[in-house]
């Protein structure tokens, strides 16, 4: 019987302590413990649809002049210059191998080419 007892009080020894372990931020959202006509429960009151704090729009990455430009650096172009700038594609222009060249990027994502002239 003692031991029962002893086992008991040191288990909840254990539970004070780790209750006493979280983090002061825990108890500032606020956990509730209900008992009530249901089953017991803990709930944690933080949100429930109504706030949008962290939330925001993604970003949209599409293909800028300057990322187009860069890319048809790497792709060996020399004198790279924005030649023309529409709502869906981006023609840059330059030299290659001492000629004029000129390649056409979508404003998708990573700048795809869709013609190199």
């Amino acid at each position: 019987m003692f031991r029962k007892i002893r086992i008991a009080a040191l288990s909840a020894l254990l539970g004070l302590g780790t209750l006493a372990a979280i983090p002061a931020t825990a108890h500032a959202d606020g956990f509730y413990f209900s008992f009530g006509q249901k089953s017991p429960r803990l709930s944690n009151h933080r949100g429930h649809g109504r706030y949008y704090r962290h939330h925001r729009p993604r970003p949209v990455f599409t293909c800028t002049p300057r990322s187009a430009v860069r890319k048809a650096y790497r792709m060996g172009l020399s004198h790279v210059r924005v030649a023309e700038v529409s709502r869906r594609a981006i023609r840059v222009s330059g030299h290659r191998y001492h000629r004029r060249a000129s390649i056409l990027f979508a404003r998708a994502p990573h700048c795809p080419v869709i013609r190199a002239l």
